[in-house]
């Protein structure tokens, strides 16, 4: 039998690092809005990722670097209003720390203290150790992110698979322990080969969530609009599908097209 989680009233980073140190896989997904956030945190989601993803599956940006601190805060504050169990982690989004450790810490300090986010996530292993370690100073929870950094998009050029020759993967290797030594609580590795992942979190002692990162991860993360089947057009190797909302909301909206047409809707008792 599996371990299974103590009752716990709010999931903190010290939880996240025991759930590893005992085996337990940790279950994370994005979430940008309140009412989404309720059904996922009565659900008993460990984790909340706020992701900058809500560029693509909010707005319908083609990759994520439009979204603004701004919005990335509006999205934050409705999700951590929705959350009585889960840990919050935000995505500072891009152009809002790389290259300025000042400008970083005050993305960071602006999301903590106008959403009530419980940490941040970043992109990246050596080039922001600096920024990393300023915002660590200030007592920030900081999630690290390699492997695919969608935010750098424009510079990879492609969203395949990275860290498959030797020496990206061996750069890989050693950002993880950066970030480790930096003091970060977590670290995200997504779209690597899994022998590559299951080395890196057997050798990290801070949790390690994969997405598309194989098995022998310590957690896994989606983004919860693919995983239930809201966004048809999006169907990596690596995504489980749990529902099929497409279809499901379709259907809804055609019954009540038809209701309104056919003047059944609204019928008795369901007006004043």
């Amino acid at each position: 039998m599996s371990a299974q989680t103590p009752e716990i009233k709010r999931v903190t980073t010290h939880q996240l690092q025991e759930m590893k140190m005992r085996g337990e896989k940790i279950s994370m997904l994005t979430c940008y809005d309140y009412s989404m956030g309720r059904i996922l945190d009565a659900g008993g989601i460990d984790v909340l990722l706020v992701g900058d993803s809500a560029s693509n599956v909010i707005a319908g940006h083609e990759t994520t670097l439009p979204i603004t601190l701004d919005q990335m805060i509006y999205h934050a504050s409705a999700v951590i209003r929705a959350a009585a169990r889960a840990f919050v982690v935000v995505d500072l989004p891009f152009g809002s720390y790389q290259g300025n450790s000042s400008e970083a810490l005050r993305s960071a300090i602006r999301i903590m203290k106008e959403s009530g986010a419980h940490g941040i996530k970043m992109e990246g292993g050596l080039e922001i150790k600096e920024s990393v370690l300023r915002i660590l100073s200030a007592g920030i929870p900081v999630m690290g992110h390699l492997g695919l950094t969608p935010q750098s998009i424009y510079k990879f050029g492609t969203y395949a698979v990275r860290a498959r020759e030797a020496d990206e993967a061996k750069k890989l290797e050693e950002d993880a322990a950066i970030l480790q030594d930096c003091g970060c609580f977590g670290l995200v590795l997504e779209k690597i080969p899994a022998d590559l992942a299951k080395k890196v979190a057997a050798n990290l002692k801070i949790p390690v969530i994969g997405i598309g990162a194989g098995p022998y991860v310590d957690g896994q993360v989606l983004v919860t609009h693919d995983m239930l089947g809201i966004n048809k057009e999006f169907q990596p190797r690596f995504l489980r599908t749990y529902s099929d909302l497409h279809t499901i909301m379709t259907e809804a909206v055609h019954g009540y097209i038809k209701d309104v047409k056919a003047k059944d809707f609204p019928g008795e008792g369901e007006y004043y």
